[in-house]
């Protein structure tokens, strides 16, 4: 992903030309993430949080900025660019939305829809220590090579689903935020 200047034209442009899929089962909770991508030193990377063991779910976890949508929100997208903010400080004004992934399902009940979007680099980030007990920055180039990935079968109550988990250095990017990745690199790569 080095010395690719038009890559967020290329995401926008991949993700504007395809049907997303959504769940429309009633009995999941609403949420939204953003998955923030940023050029550093001509790399393209993307921000993950591993989130402290104070919060309410999903103790430890590495994932990206996001939650659980709120009324006042109006859309999915505001909820994920509102979560985004409180977490890790990134304005609204400042993330440049280049599309939308399909809904994903997790074993927590949630059903969980993903923006992509480019934050500039640097960036003042200001972590939310409630909620963030700190930032990733992971190189695209890493996660796309294969030996990072791995994947196992579990049971949903929409059926039978692949989880996958990547590991970077000591962290384990599994659940519901490899499953959002995995289908990101694998759109990226395929319109290279």
């Amino acid at each position: 992903m080095k010395d690719l200047p038009d890559l967020p034209s290329r995401i926008r442009a991949v993700l504007a030309s395809r049907k997303r899929k959504a769940i429309t089962t009633g009995t999941l909770t609403s949420a939204a993430v953003l998955l923030p991508l940023f050029r550093k030193e001509g790399v393209y990377h993307v921000l993950l949080t591993e989130r402290t063991h104070s919060v309410k779910t999903h103790k430890g976890e590495i994932s990206f900025p996001g939650g659980v949508y709120d009324h006042d929100d109006q859309t999915l997208e505001k909820t994920a660019l509102r979560e985004s903010f409180e977490e890790v400080g990134v304005r609204e004004s400042d993330v440049d939305i280049l599309g939308c992934l399909d809904d994903v399902e997790t074993t927590t009940h949630y059903r969980i829809r993903p923006f992509v979007g480019m934050i500039p680099y640097p960036y003042p980030l200001v972590v939310n220590r409630d909620e963030i007990e700190q930032l990733i920055e992971v190189p695209l180039d890493q996660l796309c090579l294969k030996d990072f990935m791995r994947q196992t079968r579990a049971s949903l109550k929409s059926g039978d689903r692949i989880i996958y988990a990547y590991r970077y250095g000591r962290y384990v990017i599994w659940g519901a935020t490899a499953a959002i990745l995995r289908q990101f690199l694998d759109l990226i790569r395929h319109h290279q």
